[in-house]
């Protein structure tokens, strides 16, 4: 008789199918017609402001050696159309639904927070604290450790359900910062957001982006974040989602070997719509071949002896 599989990952009170996930921004309800919602792990739809905004100048994206950048901005409806019809969208799907908030400030994530997350088809929460504070002088959430935590702190009082921090890897130490996550009440981590970049053209001597700079992502950066997998997973027991770079499973397989319990797949969906599950099936098939039946077995199985 042949082993099941079991792909199943807990995160808190999360429960997935699978540890395959779309990263926000990167996913949205248009998708439907080339892969089954059902059969991701979780939604992650795109970082929710709580006014409209238009988000930022164009150019917004470039092409890059091995990957793009973006300034897309957080381009928003607003909270109160994303709770009448972004949530209801999403919520007919079987798979959990991941509300993505961004913020200009601890007061306005803590309040989004606890309309957003205490909201019945709402199953967990990621902070993107990557994003800037506009009371720090625009410095992001996630480069300053006690911001970090007060902020997180402060969500956590309000809702009950997991809160996932979306870490920035433009820190000196990540180390640092998941462990001030940790400490406020984090339930599990995201590492990373973009790495922030910046391309010119040569002939205009004009940047590529109408922002100037934006976050690189794509396959030239999953070297990086695998790095920052690896080390963060040596200081914090919490949960890890990897993000940044998978194009294939082997990459999600190297994510999850160096630490990361699930991950999300972002750029590899605008060149490849069937990316999440092909890279689930991916994955499926190298624990076949090294006879691996529950996928928390490869989490952090890295051998550096």
């Amino acid at each position: 008789m042949i082993a099941q599989l079991n792909t199943e990952i807990v995160i808190g009170s999360l429960k997935l199918k699978n540890p395959i996930m779309p990263a926000s921004g990167a996913f949205g309800p248009e998708m439907k017609d080339a892969i089954d919602f059902n059969e991701l792990g979780a939604l992650v739809p795109k970082s929710i402001t709580r006014l409209p905004q238009p988000g930022n100048r164009t150019p917004r994206v470039c092409e890059t050696t091995a990957g793009m950048i973006n300034s897309i901005g957080i381009q928003s409806k607003g909270l109160d159309y994303y709770m009448k019809y972004t949530i209801p969208e999403f919520a007919a799907y079987s798979a959990p639904l991941i509300s993505s908030i961004s913020a200009d400030s601890v007061d306005e994530f803590a309040e989004m927070s606890e309309v957003i997350g205490n909201h019945p088809d709402v199953d967990a929460l990621e902070l993107n604290i990557s994003c800037p504070n506009l009371k720090g002088n625009g410095e992001a959430f996630g480069m300053n450790a006690e911001v970090t935590e007060s902020l997180i702190q402060a969500v956590k009082n309000v809702t009950d359900v997991p809160l996932i921090a979306k870490l920035t890897p433009n820190v000196t130490s990540i180390q640092d910062i998941a462990l001030a996550a940790e400490a406020g009440g984090a339930t599990a981590l995201n590492v990373a957001n973009t790495l922030l970049a910046m391309a010119i053209d040569t002939e205009s001597r004009r940047p590529l982006i109408g922002n100037i700079m934006g976050g690189f992502s794509g396959p030239a950066v999953k070297p990086v974040i695998v790095r920052m997998i690896y080390q963060v997973s040596q200081v914090t027991n919490l949960p890890i989602i990897g993000c940044g770079g998978i194009m294939n499973g082997k990459d999600a397989l190297e994510m999850i070997i160096a630490g990361a319990s699930a991950v999300q797949v972002g750029t590899a969906s605008f060149i490849y719509p069937t990316a999440m599950p092909d890279i689930l099936e991916e994955i499926k098939d190298y624990m076949k071949r090294h006879a691996i039946y529950d996928i928390n077995e490869l989490v952090g199985s890295i051998q550096v002896d």
